[in-house]
């Protein structure tokens, strides 16, 4: 692959508007795909926002009506703002393209940056983004003064810890020892080009994601560097060692179509 380029779009007191970095995406986008550009990594901060991908469901939206962006990408809702992180990697891939595998270099890249910061992650079957992992389901602290045999998320499919008090909130996911994601993840990738990214969270007020159903998962939750490390850590901290990782895994990955397995006569 060629070279990375990096484009710091804004940061703090600068942070991007939501909408103008998806016009900034879209007018790289286009570049790349006539080759006008090398491949391109945009990095920012937005101001507090909610996005919802194509497959969220109105029931994990915020309750109390919060505006919300529908965006184009894969995955459900999240929320974006200060003290995360925001990687937009605008990439050309080989057709057919292997999004998952794109997926995973992207995770990659985030793994490799906390471990430099001394924090273990990891991936969970079945659920994209970076994770901190719990404690086994039978050492964690009962949920409100019962066993976890009376946990209602576990019988109710229907549960939304929005109405369920503080203790099921998805910023006190660290609290009840569950697993928690550290980082989201969902993507677009339209004529062989890749958009959208990941959202890494350093040090923002996780309280935001309790008004709505982070990603759509109902039995985990959110956390960030800060709160892992219990320490006071910047974005401006975290930027250049996610851009090293993002630079080594994503330049030196061997880029190659997606299999099509073909029926037998």
């Amino acid at each position: 692959m060629s070279e990375l380029r990096f484009v710091r779009m804004g940061f703090g007191a600068d942070a991007v508007e939501y909408q103008e970095a998806w016009d900034e995406q879209r007018r790289v986008h286009a570049a790349r795909f006539a080759d006008e550009v090398p491949d391109t990594v945009l990095l920012l901060e937005h101001p507090p926002v909610y996005t919802a991908g194509r497959r969220t469901e109105d029931s994990e939206r915020p309750l109390d009506g919060t505006p919300v962006i529908d965006v184009d990408r894969g995955g459900k809702i999240t929320w974006h703002g200060p003290g995360q992180l925001v990687g937009y990697p605008i990439q050309k891939l080989p057709r057919p393209v292997d999004v998952v595998a794109h997926v995973r270099r992207l995770e990659e890249a985030v793994i490799r940056s906390c471990a430099e910061f001394g924090l273990e992650t990891t991936r969970v079957e079945g659920r994209s983004g970076v994770w901190v992992l719990g404690d086994p389901v039978e050492r964690r602290p009962a949920l409100g003064g019962l066993s976890l045999d009376f946990d209602p998320r576990l019988t109710d499919e229907e549960f939304d810890p929005r109405l369920n008090g503080p203790e099921y909130a998805p910023s006190n996911a660290g609290q009840r020892r569950e697993d928690r994601k550290i980082a989201a993840i969902g993507i677009r990738v339209a004529k062989g080009v890749t958009m959208h990214g990941f959202s890494f969270n350093v040090n923002p007020d996780n309280a935001w994601f309790d008004r709505i159903i982070p990603c759509g998962i109902r039995d985990a939750g959110v956390t960030s560097l800060a709160n892992e490390l219990d320490r006071d850590i910047t974005i401006e901290e975290v930027l250049p060692v996610v851009e090293k990782h993002l630079k080594d895994v994503l330049e030196n990955a061997d880029l190659k179509p997606r299999v099509i397995e073909t029926a037998s006569a």
